[in-house]
């Protein structure tokens, strides 16, 4: 009797335990199912096309016929090449200018928009709406604002009785002109992110520094910003990668504009131009790689550093 019972328990063990690896079998069946599209996406638009331009750099390919390898050629030419140099000088000057006073501007929007003050939706909807405006959009309208003859900046200018430059047809202003708009679009993402940090510092670290007689300032510098770090650390990474790869601004309120395009033209602008306007798909290919391997550097670079200043408690 003892030995039926004991036998019925393990079959009943065995079933239960079957019922669960088939149950678990659906589960992983269902959950393969709903990551493909997504995983076939990456796969298609953006794991394939970097292995195919990591072999194309070392490739001379114009698009139609089969590549030729040439090995480091296109790589002794390109650093060669005083166009992609001052391309780089550019980029790198876009990020340093851009990048800080982003965060900066945000990090006072998000504590100003932290505060519990009437309408305080309405404006966060306000900044961040230039996020999800298309870049193309933005470029049009601040190339007309940047008008020198008709647009609104230059007629308040002229109102204030101030000077009136030609912002997108002067070598000294252009870039920092497509800075400013590139601050603008970004600001708004940024407070987002950084208003989620805010709210998610505890109310006790505030009332214990006002016992102790703290003013807004130091609270400020000793509670919110120590705090604040893992937001700014991510912010600062994103900034840094969307800045290194600028292109849609110089794009639109460049074009081709031939005097502004070396003061202003930055690596994936040239990226393009080799690529698809001189089909020089091999060069191009090289110059992403270069790039490519730049922002990596970077990133690895603040990722070690992080330790030395972001503060996770």
């Amino acid at each position: 009797m003892e030995a039926q019972t004991a036998r019925s328990k393990q079959m009943i063990k065995t079933t239960n335990r079957k019922k669960r690896s088939r149950m678990a079998s659906v589960e992983a069946l269902w959950g393969y199912i709903f990551i493909a599209p997504v995983v076939l996406g990456l796969t298609i638009f953006y794991i394939a096309p970097a292995v195919s331009s990591f072999y194309l750099a070392f490739t001379k390919w114009d698009g139609l016929t089969a590549p030729v390898f040439i090995g480091l050629e296109n790589f002794i030419t390109l650093f060669q090449e005083e166009i992609f140099v001052q391309s780089m000088i550019n980029t790198i000057v876009f990020t340093v200018i851009s990048v800080p006073i982003s965060i900066i501007c945000a990090t006072i929007i998000a504590v100003l928009l932290n505060q519990k003050i009437k309408g305080i939706v309405i404006y966060r909807t306000l900044f961040f709406i230039p996020v999800v405006t298309m870049p193309i959009a933005i470029g049009m309208v601040w190339r007309w604002l940047y008008n020198t003859e008709f647009g609104l900046i230059n007629y308040i200018l002229g109102l204030l009785h101030l000077p009136q430059p030609s912002w997108l047809f002067d070598e000294k202003f252009a870039l920092f002109s497509i800075i400013l708009v590139s601050v603008w679009m970004s600001v708004g993402y940024n407070a987002v992110i950084l208003l989620a940090g805010l709210q998610g510092i505890s109310a006790t670290y505030y009332e214990a520094a006002n016992l102790d007689g703290a003013n807004e300032f130091q609270k400020f510098m000793n509670i919110t910003v120590p705090l604040l770090t893992p937001s700014l650390f991510f912010v600062l990474v994103m900034s840094m990668i969307n800045s290194l790869q600028v292109f849609d601004l110089i794009f639109v309120m460049i074009g081709d504009n031939a005097s502004l395009l070396d003061p202003t033209r930055t690596v994936v602008y040239s990226v393009w131009e080799n690529g698809f306007k001189f089909f020089n798909m091999g060069y191009a290919s090289a110059q992403a790689l270069v790039l490519f391997v730049v922002i990596l550097i970077i990133t690895i670079i603040q990722m070690v550093l992080q330790k030395r200043w972001v503060h996770y408690q």
